[in-house]
């Protein structure tokens, strides 16, 4: 299986970014550079992903130019390491920057309840406020300093995000109070109080939810994590007779690398002695191991359980399918969802509005608020900065998609885009291929009969002939049956595959047909004779396929292609999930309609060529269907590409992979399911993050700028409200994480 993408996207780590307002500030940014098809912020993982003919060092210097900091990703094992360390490491300053910040915050907290603090015009009062506004300044600077920088960097660029917000709420907060302290004259003395304590309690709360926040984003970063620790960072190459470890990376195409009891599979290759039991979980999501001999395929990042063998390196580096599993879950989780289009919008234009609310928060407070005007109008404007930081805004999505995303990929699910995510989990309708999606795949022929005058044994090896030319599942039946009775073929000339029908040739200077009724109707060819015997063997399940020989019709072949063992299980959970099934597919009607009976489908399509495939999803979708088309060959893929969702099955080709939105890598019908309860859920979660966001600074905002004095006479405290901002992303974060104990199928697995 190869998991493919339309072009290999640029990733840069943004650094800088505080809230949603910086991802609209980055993605114009980058989106302005000539060259770029699209740029995509991702704001949990502070990253950015780039389609387009472009050179990194100019994205790089794009952003730089909007106010932040970048650098590429090229996403090695070091660099993950790096990147991890640095988190790490993130993580700590946040919270030294919280208890530095605490230490002084909460002394003056309690003592400012319980009434020890001294007044201003105490005896020793302007002595102790100036030495607290000091230590204050002091812990402002090292614990927020951060926020003052990037304030003052987007100042200079003519941009505010929450930095600004918070360099003007805490900043205001504490001028005003060493103002009070130095000169106590120049304020009304009802408004003679100093606010040290609430400028350096909301900067600890602030680096205490930002410290949460970023623990909780790595959890939620966990399934990218696991994927990049699946490769062992050495692999045993043998060497004649010797054998010696050496650095993956320095693994070429065709050598031989010796697994040992226990071992992960380095790269992905063949089996050339040997054998074992492979868990391919990471690959499959099945945790039953599966026996590997000579000549099997093995995958990198599996593991090896029982035996030893040795394999030959087929791919390496970024071409494995752990490398393209990678690449896709980290390119699916960079995208967005079309739902995630509102808070983007708002996010663009949220922090102007609040400056523009806070300034007339002041007004109204100093004009008509009663007295001490300037500290009602001092407190509710600083209230207002702190509560507005829109940071839960920009988590909202980001943080749900990737833990989605990476639910998928823990079930085998691929999925391409934010996009195709999203519509899975508003699919009314599934419409399903036969051969390899519903079957097996693996088509063995049954039964030979031959019309009158000719040979069973002839025909048989005339229509083998003709199908050594084709790729179709039932002409490589065939073909094992021709090898199985020890046939020997005739060479193939003018060979012509119709799509949809059959193969026409010429095999030892006779004309050949053989596909199915509508391949020789087309050509004047009667089938009447044998219609009886076909439509028999089709009541059963089988395939037949019919064998003209030079314009005559010369007999039947019988294909037999059973149900996967778990599709009718499979497709009663779709039934389940509420969606209308409908069989799509090119073969016998009454084969079509046979399978269907096995596996529990009522509606089906047979005899339908690939253009008429994408036609009947089009004539769905104008019913009003939500249509996800589910198929794994090339003949599908026009309805894949067509459909609202393309469901691939990751044994099929990398034609239909491409076509399709989202690629169910073990190939089970049950990736189906898993895929649209995880979309379901991920959308559920997206919704409630968006609602609990929205409506915290809806609400919020009034409250802070004192919509309920004039009926309760209550205000906000600027500390709460800097508590409950700390502690909206943290909640936006750990609800998002609630999706890592979500199993599609009700119990763990």
């Amino acid at each position: 299986m190869t998991v493919t993408s339309d072009a290999k996207p640029l990733r840069l780590a943004i650094t800088g970014m505080s809230c949603a307002g910086c991802v609209a500030a980055v993605e114009t940014a980058l989106s302005g550079v000539a060259g770029v098809a699209k740029a995509q912020v991702n704001f949990a993982e502070r990253t950015a992903q780039v389609m387009g003919d472009v050179a990194a060092a100019t994205l790089i210097d794009a952003v730089r130019a909007a106010g932040y900091e970048a650098a590429e990703l090229r996403d090695t094992h070091a660099e993950a390491e790096e990147r991890e360390a640095a988190e790490q490491a993130h993580y700590r300053r946040l919270v030294r920057n919280t208890l530095i910040a605490g230490l002084l915050a909460a002394p003056l907290m309690i003592a400012e309840m319980a009434g020890w603090l001294p007044a201003l015009t105490a005896p020793n009062g302007p002595r102790f406020w100036i030495a607290t506004g000091l230590l204050t300044l002091a812990a402002m600077v090292y614990s927020g300093g951060h926020f003052f920088i990037g304030a003052w960097r987007q100042f200079r660029h003519h941009t505010a995000n929450m930095d600004t917000l918070i360099a003007l709420g805490t900043g205001a907060a504490w001028l005003y109070s060493m103002l009070v302290t130095l000169f106590p004259a120049s304020v009304p003395s009802l408004a003679r109080h100093a606010y040290f304590e609430a400028a350096v309690t909301i900067i600890a709360l602030i680096n205490l939810g930002s410290a949460l926040e970023s623990r909780a984003r790595g959890k939620a970063s966990a399934a990218i994590q696991r994927l990049l620790g699946l490769q062992p960072k050495t692999a045993r190459v043998v060497e004649g007779d010797l054998e010696r470890d050496v650095p993956i990376e320095s693994i070429g195409i065709a050598m031989l690398i010796r697994v040992r009891p226990g071992e992960k599979i380095p790269v992905d290759g063949e089996i050339t002695s040997g054998q074992s039991l492979v868990d391919e979980a990471m690959l499959t999501g099945e945790a039953l191991p599966v026996t590997k001999r000579e000549g099997d395929p093995v995958t990198g990042g599996t593991v090896n359980q029982t035996g030893t063998f040795v394999f030959r390196a087929r791919r390496v580096g970024s071409d494995t399918v752990l490398a393209q599993i990678i690449a896709s879950v980290r390119q699916a989780q960079s995208s967005k969802p079309p739902i995630a289009r509102l808070a983007d919008r708002v996010a663009a234009i949220f922090v102007p509005s609040v400056l523009i609310i806070a300034v007339l928060t002041a007004l109204v407070w100093f004009n008509f608020g009663p007295e001490p005007r300037l500290s009602y109008m001092l407190v509710t404007t600083l209230t207002v900065l702190i509560i507005a930081c829109p940071c839960a805004l920009g988590l909202a999505t980001p943080i749900s998609i990737m833990v989605g995303v990476g639910k998928a990929a823990e079930y085998g699910i691929l999925i391409r885009d934010g996009a195709a995510l999203q519509r899975a989990g508003q699919l009314t309708t599934v419409v399903l291929d036969k051969t390899g999606t519903v079957t097996i795949g693996r088509p063995t022929v049954t039964a030979i009969v031959a019309a009158p005058g000719f040979e069973e044994t002839e025909i048989f090896r005339l229509a083998a002939g003709l199908e050594a030319g084709s790729e179709h599942p039932l002409a490589r039946a065939i073909l094992d049956a021709a090898g199985e009775r020890g046939l020997t073929l005739s060479p193939v000339a003018q060979f012509q595959a119709i799509t949809g029908q059959g193969a026409v040739g010429q095999v030892e200077n006779r004309t050949l047909m053989v596909g199915n009724r509508r391949l020789l109707a087309e050509r004047s060819i009667d089938t009447t004779p044998l219609h009886t015997e076909a439509e028999r063997w089709a009541a059963q399940g089988q395939t037949p396929v019919f064998v003209a020989v030079d314009g005559a019709l010369a007999g039947l072949i019988m294909v037999a292609d059973p149900p996967k063992p778990d599709a009718a299980a499979a497709i009663a959970r779709l039934r389940a999930l509420g969606l209308r099934l409908v069989l799509l597919t090119g073969d016998h009607a009454a084969t079509a309609h046979a399978i269907a009976a096995q596996v529990g489908i009522d509606e089906v399509f047979a005899e339908v060529s690939p253009t008429d495939k994408a036609k009947l999803i089009v004539d769905l979708q104008a019913d009003g269907a939500v249509v996800g088309m589910v198929g794994d060959g090339i003949n599908d893929a026009p309805a894949l590409a067509q459909a609202d969702v393309g469901f691939a099955m990751g044994t099929g080709t990398d034609i239909a992979i491409e076509s399709a939105g989202i690629t169910v890598v073990r190939g089970s019908l049950h990736g189906i399911a898993d895929a649209v309860a995880i979309s379901r859920a991920t959308l559920s979660n997206i919704r409630q993050n968006l609602v609990g966001a929205f409506l915290y600074n809806i609400l919020g905002i009034p409250l802070a700028a004192g919509a309920l004095y004039p009926a309760t006479g209550l205000l906000l405290n600027p500390m709460l409200a800097g508590a409950a901002m700390a502690l909206s992303s943290f909640t936006v974060v750990s609800n998002a994480n609630r999706l890592r104990s979500f199993h599609p199928r009700g119990t763990p697995t």
